[in-house]
């Protein structure tokens, strides 16, 4: 009986033998069923995910740190058994120090395995992060659905009234003379069109009067000629006489006397050619003038035009035509409806900014040049584009992301291309799909978590090796490196 007994235990041996010779000669795979227990890599807290312990411990709330596991499952699956192939082994507490066994560092604990299926057994993108529910809520993480939608904006400035540069008359003499008597002697008084400014005494308009008279009493001597050239050449005669006053500006009426009355009038009168309000005088009673001298400047106010300077980043939603609205401390309680006229060609060099030029009706003459209006244009620009709240993208140097819900607790980081925003949206041109679900709160302690995960990640075939008994160790790379 004993000896049936030794012979099997000698078997039992045998095969236990063979069996952790097969185990030990297959280091690089393992069978891990997720119904084992696992092993926490460290434990973190609750209130603060940046603060982290390599043992159970409080927080000042009296709060257990939250134990983080190697591929933790956040909903908690725990029937799956997966084979993968374990790459190398990392240090817990410095994952730059890596072996290819498994080892203990030299506070005890195990070095933590690294699979080459650490993202593709799930089928995460590189940096997705994994949160449970209870670290989720007290890190208040929100979010929001990227939707397609018109995206619209208002452009806010300051305005300056300016005379209309299309409605302004600069009025000169067409010949030497003196002023005789000045009708329109105050500026900013108003006139009609046609209305009498002035009469100016020139010996030019005198002889042109003469050779008026002149040909209208040789036409009426030759026009019963039989000769049909003389009379032709009798009234070219007086045609031509008849141009030149005009050409000099002489008034119809005045034009009609003298035709009528043959009676040559020493001085003659200049009228306004339009409506307005006198801006300059430059004449007086006596005055000697020429055609270089402006007698007046008239501008009419009936429609007006304002400045405003728009900053670079808003030049891609204005266009001539968009709807501008005014308002102005001097005439309180009115809102002045208008529109962009112009988007001049050039930025100002000293602010940076881009002048539009903006026109307002004005028949009750309330907006005055100079006066300082509050600008609001309505940009008519509106984009059919895929609109996140502006806080959800995350600048980092020359990159642009966003973290996408991929599921309870996981969070994608994704690099995105940015279009125009407008308040608190922004459009979405390149890297986000409509209905998709973004981070608009807490996402910055989210990247700080995918920056570590993504790091770890790209350290799987590490440049460096070390044994847990401090002696130098070769990876794959025949690179060498101490704990």
């Amino acid at each position: 009986m004993n000896k049936q007994l030794l012979l099997t235990a000698a078997a039992m041996l045998t095969i236990g033998l063979i069996g952790g010779y097969w185990l030990a000669d297959k280091p690089q795979s393992e069978t891990i069923t997720k119904t084992a227990t696992k092993q926490p890599l460290y434990y973190r807290n609750p209130m603060n995910p940046s603060a982290t312990s390599p043992v159970p411990a409080k927080d000042a709330m009296g709060m257990d740190y939250v134990a983080v596991y190697t591929n933790d499952d956040i909903d908690g699956s725990t029937d799956k058994t997966v084979e993968r192939k374990i790459l190398f082994y990392r240090n817990p507490m410095n994952p730059s120090v890596t072996s290819p066994v498994p080892a203990k560092d030299n506070m005890g604990m195990d070095y933590v395995p690294v699979y080459a299926d650490a993202n593709a057994a799930s089928g995460d993108p590189l940096g997705t992060v994994k949160i449970d529910a209870v670290t989720e809520q007290n890190m208040g993480v929100r979010t929001a659905i990227a939707k397609q939608t018109l995206l619209s904006h208002v452009v806010r400035a300051v305005g300056r009234i300016a005379y209309d540069e299309e409605r302004i008359v600069r009025l000169h003499p067409k010949t030497e003379g003196w002023i005789e008597t000045l009708r329109v002697d105050k500026t900013g008084q108003w006139v009609k069109q046609n209305e009498d400014l002035l009469s100016i005494y020139s010996p030019q308009l005198v002889a042109s009067q003469q050779e008026y008279v002149l040909a209208l009493n040789n036409l009426k001597v030759l026009e019963k000629s039989p000769i049909e050239d003389i009379r032709r050449g009798a009234e070219d005669l007086v045609k031509s006489s008849r141009e030149r006053l005009k050409l000099l500006d002489v008034p119809t009426h005045q034009l009609h006397d003298l035709t009528e009355t043959h009676h040559i009038k020493k001085s003659l009168h200049i009228h306004t050619p339009a409506s307005g309000i006198v801006i300059n005088i430059g004449a007086r009673e006596g005055q000697y003038v020429t055609p270089e001298t402006e007698l007046y400047m008239i501008a009419d106010l009936s429609k007006v035009w304002a400045y405003a300077d728009i900053y670079e980043y808003e030049l891609p939603w204005v266009k001539e035509g968009d709807p501008v609205e005014m308002r102005l401390a001097g005439v309180p309680g009115r809102t002045f409806k208008g529109k962009l006229a112009f988007i001049y060609p050039y930025a100002e060099a000293k602010t940076r900014t881009i002048k539009v030029r903006l026109t307002f009706d004005n028949t009750g003459l309330l907006l005055k040049p100079d006066m300082f209006a509050e600008i609001t244009i309505h940009a008519g620009k509106q984009l059919d584009a895929v609109v996140i709240p502006a806080e959800a993208v995350i600048r980092s140097g020359a990159q642009t992301q966003v973290f996408v819900v991929r599921g309870a607790g996981k969070f994608e980081p994704r690099l995105v291309t940015t279009g125009l925003a407008s308040g608190s949206d922004i459009a979405i041109v390149e890297g986000l799909n409509a209905g998709e679900e973004v981070v608009t709160s807490a996402q910055f302690l989210i990247d700080s978590e995918s920056r570590l995960h993504e790091a770890t990640a790209k350290m799987r075939e590490p440049e460096a090796v070390s044994t847990p008994n401090s002696e130098p160790s070769v990876n794959d790379h025949g690179d060498h490196q101490h704990d």
